[in-house]
C-alpha cells in the first residue's frame, strides 16, 4: 500500500494539517495548557506571588486529601479523592508526587490481592468495610439523627456516646 491509501501513523509535520486533524476540543486544551504555565512562570519570578501560590495549592490539597481519607470507608469515590488531593500537592510539592506513586502502587496491589482471594474472603472484607462505616456513623451521631428524622427518637441506643 502506498502512503496516499492512508496507512501511515505519522503524524502531520506542519502546524496546518495538525490542526486539520486535531479536534477543536484538542486545540483548545492545548491552548489552556499554554496559558496556564506562562501564567505559572509569571508566578514563580515573583516571591511572595509564589509563595502564596504554593500555601494556596497546599491548603486546597490538603483539605481534598483530608475528605479523601475521611471517605474511604464509605462507598464511593474516597480513594479517588484521596489521590486526586495528592495529584493537587504534588503539582507544587515532590514529596507529594513520590507519595502519589507509593500509593498508587500499593492500591493496586491490594485491589490485584483482593480480586485473587476466594468469594469467603472477599464477602469478609465487604462486612469488615460495612462494620466500619457503621461504627463511624454511630459515632459521628448520623445512626441518631436519621433516627429521629424519620420518627424513631425513642431507640436511644442509636446515641453516640462521644457526642452524648
Amino acid at each position: 500500500m502506498t502512503q496516499d491509501q492512508g496507512t501511515t501513523s505519522e503524524r502531520p509535520t506542519t502546524t496546518e494539517q495538525a490542526e486539520r486533524t486535531d479536534p477543536p476540543s484538542r486545540r483548545r486544551l492545548h491552548g489552556l495548557r499554554v496559558r496556564l504555565r506562562a501564567f505559572r512562570m509569571k508566578v514563580r519570578a515573583r516571591p511572595h506571588w509564589n509563595l502564596a501560590w504554593r500555601l494556596g495549592i497546599g491548603f486546597i490539597g490538603t483539605v481534598v486529601l483530608i475528605v479523601g481519607v475521611i471517605a474511604i470507608p464509605y462507598p464511593g469515590p474516597g480513594w479517588l479523592i484521596v489521590f486526586t488531593g495528592l495529584g493537587i500537592l504534588s503539582t507544587e510539592f515532590e514529596w507529594a508526587g513520590r507519595v502519589l506513586r507509593f500509593a498508587r502502587r500499593y492500591y493496586d496491589r491490594w485491589v490485584a490481592w483482593v480480586k485473587r482471594q476466594n468469594t469467603a474472603v472477599q464477602l469478609l472484607l465487604a462486612l469488615a468495610t460495612g462494620v466500619v462505616v457503621l461504627a463511624t456513623l454511630w459515632l459521628l451521631d448520623a445512626l441518631w439523627i436519621v433516627a429521629k428524622l424519620v420518627g424513631l427518637g425513642h431507640w436511644t441506643w442509636l446515641h453516640s456516646p462521644i457526642m452524648a
